[in-house]
């Protein structure tokens, strides 16, 4: 009969990028603590293939539970994606509740926690006498912002962007209202009254576990782990980073992109990374821009080609050739640059390029895992972001901990390629390149020793880790 251990239900949001950073903080519970997990996975439809695969491959002691979809028929089409994700967890929480209440009753659940989208599961959890938790897979610096979020709402009544005076968040360095994060740069927009609301939950929440560590955000994690005198704070659990470290095992033969053997053939940190992210895209002007900038540079690149946002317009003049990005580049240009750079459509394997010796540098459109991965790596950044909290990840690798270069735009927002030349050089031959990674190496240490068993992340999640095993022993 096989023993019974302490479980876990967690809640992730819609979509991949949210279900993903569950599973990877539920695999070290799992491993180094011994806990059995089932997820409760909302949806407004039959998931999708990719979805399905996944949670059909999860490890051992980790199951899932698909909560009946829900319809958002109602919604107008101009409806904001992170308004959509709200609905779905508000119009799951009966299927929810349901599913939880059942689970009760086969398994030892010691708690439930859920990401920044679900929080109006506290209620549930509440009613069935389970303890809450909020997991938090962004920045703490984010997440001090949503905490001081009620309060700035109540003391500034215009625009944030508006604002005379930077905001100044907890812990943080002050930051123009322009760069947070999109939702809020709209107030009378539903989707910053779903946060606001999401926000106000927050402290409802028994721990908050969040992806980031000491070395990385000290000031952040400092003020939010100060108590604040006659106002309730969760306890904050830095558990970060939730990436895989080390050889993912992947070889050249197994890559059929063929990047990892054009790294193979390149002299050591003398490739730039180029992706921005899986839904990250640009202007066809900005995307010519970059093509000839990375060109001017003279550097050695990978880039994740994708076709240009505007596409009909683009389309138009690369004769409606809209399926396939390498038909918008300038003529001649694959000629011109195929001793050096490597373009590859739409995927490339991101962790595994960052691990290589040849790599010397990742411009990013800073998605925070990709900041962890390049942190874990020690790889030095272009800081491009696009959209979500990514402007205010780029204020924190610049002028932070300054492992960043940031080129500069002109009148009308476009980076000219002279600007992205000199940018990309100066990271791989410059001064200014060598001491971001110099700076980055330490971070890369750093990173090492937070998650050793005696560093600080280890020890924050242990922590946790043993709050819900004296749950299981009351229980038992």
């Amino acid at each position: 009969m096989a023993a019974i251990t302490p479980h876990l239900a967690m809640a992730p949001s819609v979509g991949m990028g949210h279900l993903i950073p569950q599973v990877e903080i539920a695999k070290r519970l799992v491993q180094l603590h011994g806990f059995s997990i089932t997820f409760l996975v909302p949806g407004d439809g039959p998931p999708t293939t990719s979805q399905k695969l996944f949670l059909d491959s999860l490890p051992q002691n980790m199951d899932y539970i698909l909560l009946p979809s829900v319809s958002l028929a109602d919604l107008p089409p101009e409806t904001r994606v992170e308004s959509r994700i709200c609905l779905i967890n508000s119009r799951s929480i009966p299927h929810l509740k349901q599913s939880l209440i059942e689970l009760k009753a086969r398994k030892p659940v010691v708690a439930f926690i859920t990401d920044l989208f679900g929080t109006e599961g506290f209620h549930i959890a509440e009613e069935l006498n389970l303890p809450a938790y909020l997991f938090f897979p962004s920045t703490a610096m984010v997440l001090s912002l949503f905490l001081y979020l009620p309060q700035l709402d109540s003391e500034v009544s215009c625009e944030f962007r508006d604002m005379d005076e930077p905001v100044r968040i907890p812990g943080c360095v002050p930051i123009h209202g322009s760069l947070l994060l999109d939702p809020f740069q709209d107030r009378k927009d539903d989707v910053y009254k779903h946060f606001l609301d999401q926000v106000k939950r927050f402290r409802m929440a028994k721990g908050i576990l969040v992806n980031s560590f000491d070395e990385l955000e000290s000031g952040a994690l400092k003020a939010l782990q100060e108590p604040e005198p006659g106002n309730y704070k969760p306890p904050v659990y830095p558990v970060g980073p939730l990436i895989q470290i080390g050889s993912s095992g992947s070889s050249a033969e197994e890559d059929k992109t063929g990047c990892l053997d054009f790294l193979n053939a390149q002299p050591d940190s003398s490739v730039l990374f180029v992706s921005f992210g899986s839904g990250g895209t640009l202007s066809y002007d900005q995307f010519i821009e970059l093509a000839l900038g990375l060109e001017l540079s003279g550097q050695r690149f990978i880039w994740v080609i994708r076709s240009p946002s505007d596409t009909s317009d683009a389309a138009y003049l690369n004769g409606g050739k809209s399926d396939n990005p390498l038909a918008f580049l300038p003529d001649g240009y694959l000629d011109r640059v195929k001793e050096r750079g490597f373009l590859v459509p739409s995927w490339a394997p991101q962790a595994e390029i960052l691990e290589h010796g040849s790599t010397g540098g990742f411009l990013t459109h800073c998605g925070w895992n990709s900041i962890l991965e390049s942190v874990a790596n020690g790889v030095a950044l272009i800081a491009w972001p696009l959209y979500a909290e990514q402007k205010m990840n780029a204020v924190t690798v610049t002028n932070v901990l300054k492992v960043a270069l940031r080129p500069k735009a002109n009148e009308v927002g476009v980076v000219e390629k002279e600007e992205i030349g000199r940018v990309v050089k100066s990271l791989i031959e410059g001064e200014e390149g060598k001491e971001c990674r110099d700076r980055m190496m330490e971070l890369k240490a750093a990173t090492m020793k937070t998650l050793r068993s005696d560093g600080s992340s280890a020890k924050a999640l242990d922590k946790v880790a043993d709050e819900w095993k004296s749950l299981f022993t009351q229980l038992n």
